[in-house]
């Protein structure tokens, strides 16, 4: 019976205790303006942002102009061909560069194409012959559509030339279609088709989003504590039981309640005001979310015990956003990282969270399409929920051994002071 007494003793204490932690997290993130600003304006208006800045993820028919000097048959079809295209419209045929560019300046056009006066020479004699495009780099759309424009019409032109000169050394047409494309092959891309830029984009940066903040807001509240001389560490003492994972746990259990909140605005909500595309199942999304978020509570548990001061975590917003954004794979294969980088990308819950996503909303998977991802955050998040609870136990310690050395400091300076005293007055 005492075993049983001594059991519900302990859990509605540890259970207390991690309430009451939970409650007074809540506390301070309600009284700190900067915090509540990152969790509000950061997490609710982040995706609302991007997705406004890229709303219109497609452009068509983007103006350009052309300055043909060479003025050869394999230019003129060339300008025909880029013309055809779905990402670019020649606007204006000009004389000089001089012309092309005033017209760049007056924004009348958004790109130029420039063939040299050797261009039909070059290829005549076999040579590689070059030509020129210049972009519109104040969006990122203007350079995309006249790079992926102006690619595509030179593959196609690429393989017109080489079949030609085949011709030209006696080879039948059959002949020379096999030699320049030895394995016909057809491109399809299922899950992106119109080459969005909000889809490519924002399906690895809403879930960016919910690392980012969490990571910001709590590090903030951990350096504004170290400044005033407080800490979370210190929390136990406070309670009447005394352990570190009711510590970890129940600050965990507030940011985690108050992301899944935030989770599922991002992962349903946004996607649904823009007409993003949703192609995995709600219940699927979840699970993934809940482990994602329960990872990132841990990850940002134990790296906020690195921070001193409150202006630190601006810094590190400056820095890391992009390289953990890169670090996803959602714009360069993971396999080419090099080994250094792809072992700081597994340190990142977004890393795993990210890829998730992508396949489960764009490429429309279920669970067992992500099971890789989810092994892998549980195995983080378990791994950061230990080094979370090394880091509170290493800062309790440190802060009760610098409180036991300013008591004793104290009692040694009363002490001489006393001694001082009763030395006078023996005199």
């Amino acid at each position: 019976m005492k075993t049983i007494s001594h059991i519900k003793h302990f859990v509605t204490q540890w259970w207390k205790d991690f309430w009451g932690i939970c409650c007074h997290e809540w506390k301070l993130i309600i009284h700190d303006g900067g915090v509540l600003i990152i969790f509000t304006i950061g997490a609710l208006g982040y995706p609302l942002l991007y997705n406004l800045m890229y709303y219109n993820g497609v452009l068509e028919d983007v103006a350009v102009a052309v300055v043909d000097d060479a003025n050869c048959a394999e230019s003129r079809r060339y300008i025909r061909e880029v013309d055809a295209t779905r990402e670019l419209e020649i606007a204006y045929r000009c004389a000089t560069m001089a012309e092309a560019e005033q017209l760049f300046q007056q924004r009348k056009v958004n790109g130029i194409i420039y063939f040299p006066k050797d261009f039909g020479q070059k290829l005549a004699r076999m040579e590689t012959a070059t030509l020129s495009i210049y972009a519109d780099m104040s969006s990122f759309l203007y350079y995309k559509n006249l790079m992926m424009g102006a690619n595509f019409v030179m593959l196609h032109e690429i393989g017109k030339i080489q079949i030609e000169r085949y011709a030209a050394a006696g080879f039948t047409e059959e002949q020379s279609m096999q030699l320049v494309s030895a394995i016909p092959y057809e491109e399809n891309n299922p899950y992106n088709r119109t080459f969005s830029y909000t889809i490519f984009f924002l399906s690895a940066a809403l879930l960016m989003v919910v690392q980012q903040t969490m990571f910001y807001g709590m590090s903030m509240l951990a350096g504004t504590q170290r400044e005033e001389h407080r800490s979370f560490a210190l929390l136990p003492s406070n309670l009447e039981g005394v352990g570190i994972n009711r510590v970890v746990l129940g600050r965990g259990f507030a940011y985690g309640l108050l992301y899944v909140a935030i989770g599922m605005y991002i992962a349903f909500i946004v996607p649904a005001l823009f007409d993003f595309p949703q192609r995995g199942s709600f219940w699927d999304i979840l699970v993934l979310l809940l482990f994602f978020i329960t990872d990132c509570v841990f990850f940002c548990s134990t790296w906020s015990s690195f921070i001193t001061r409150r202006e630190t975590v601006f810094i590190l917003l400056l820095v890391m956003s992009p390289v953990a954004m890169f670090l996803t794979g959602f714009s360069w294969p993971t396999t080419s990282f090099p080994f250094i980088w792809k072992c700081f990308s597994y340190l990142l819950p977004s890393t795993f969270g990210c890829q998730a996503f992508i396949n489960l909303n764009t490429a429309g998977g279920d669970l067992s399409t992500i099971q890789p991802q989810i092994i892998a955050m549980t195995i983080q998040g378990t791994l950061y929920y230990l080094t979370a609870c090394l880091a509170v136990f290493a800062e309790n310690r440190f802060i009760h051994s610098e409180k036991a050395q300013r008591i004793k400091a104290w009692r040694k300076a009363i002490l001489r002071q006393l001694d001082k005293k009763v030395s006078i007055a023996q005199r």
